[in-house]
């Protein structure tokens, strides 16, 4: 995808070892073409991890705020992972795709602080198992009003998800496999795309054609920051930062300065306080206290 990205006139930056583009035209006007037309972001430096076995659901609920087993198959949500005092580990959207296998997408600096994290979790059993398939897996997510239109057009009505519903890729005129699935960063309808890395080019090319009379642009990490900001999505490493890997912040802040449970965010919709899971009793002291 790196050509890919100068091709289109990308300019790049370091984001956390990636290089990856930080705008094409400028930061306004992609941002403003996504909110009007549509806006294609390759995503492919966040984590894809596969969660699989009998009482995989079960197993992640008990460590995660959200009610796993609540969630169907072909159904995505959203949630926290919160280490022993409370605190915000991660973030993640996951997808059920079968009773016995979910996906779920780390941020890109916090792939192997989670993978580790699951890792100490595990049933001693040997009833699930993880896969890390982040090196393996391109994402590329199309957002907007006019995303439906150009995925039609690109991969067919049998690919078109509803929003945060999911499904593997069905038979297209690409020939192209891989997970779709009704989900962004932008508060745009849309949907994320996952594809083998050598079919990322090709898929990009043909998503960018298929929309250019429906004004689909390319856009770079400044519009995706300020699409999920205005949207009012978390960030991981400003809304908030895990004490557990030591960093200090950059200004002159009070220790922890960045340190948040999921009451103290505006994301209830990641929070399901009726099952046990790591951290909860400081979630229900924070809720109770009146945090926000």
């Amino acid at each position: 995808m790196h050509q890919s990205h100068l091709d289109a006139g990308g300019k790049m930056v370091d984001f956390h070892g990636f290089e990856l583009p930080i705008w094409y035209s400028s930061i306004q006007e992609e941002h403003l073409a996504t909110r009007a037309g549509a806006g294609l972001f390759d995503v492919s430096h966040m984590g894809f991890f596969r969660f699989s076995g009998d009482g995989v659901r079960s197993w992640l609920s008990s460590i995660a705020t959200q009610e796993y087993l609540n969630f169907a198959s072909g159904r995505c949500g959203y949630t926290h992972f919160l280490d022993y005092d409370g605190h915000i580990i991660d973030d993640m959207i996951f997808a059920v795709k079968s009773e016995d296998e979910v996906l779920g997408v780390p941020n890109a600096s916090m792939v192997a602080v989670m993978l580790d994290w699951f890792h100490s979790l595990l049933p001693d059993d040997g009833s699930v198992s993880i896969d890390d398939m982040s090196e393996e897996t391109s994402i590329l997510a199309l957002q907007g009003p006019s995303a439906a239109a150009v995925l039609s057009d690109v991969l067919g009505e049998a690919n078109t998800v509803g929003r945060f519903r999911c499904q593997d890729i069905a038979d297209n005129e690409l020939g192209i496999a891989g997970w779709i699935q009704g989900t962004g960063y932008t508060g745009e309808p849309g949907v994320e795309i996952f594809v083998a890395n050598e079919d990322a080019p090709r898929l990009w090319a043909t998503l960018l054609e298929a929309g250019a009379d429906l004004g689909l642009v390319p856009v770079g990490l400044g519009a995706r920051d300020t699409l999920r900001l205005e949207k009012g999505y978390l960030l991981s490493g400003q809304d908030f930062l895990w004490p557990g890997l030591g960093e200090e912040p950059e200004a002159d802040l009070p220790e922890d300065f960045l340190s948040r449970n999921t009451a103290e965010t505006a994301v209830s919709y990641g929070l399901d306080t009726k099952h046990d899971f790591v951290g909860r009793h400081w979630v229900i002291e924070s809720l109770e206290s009146g945090a926000k």
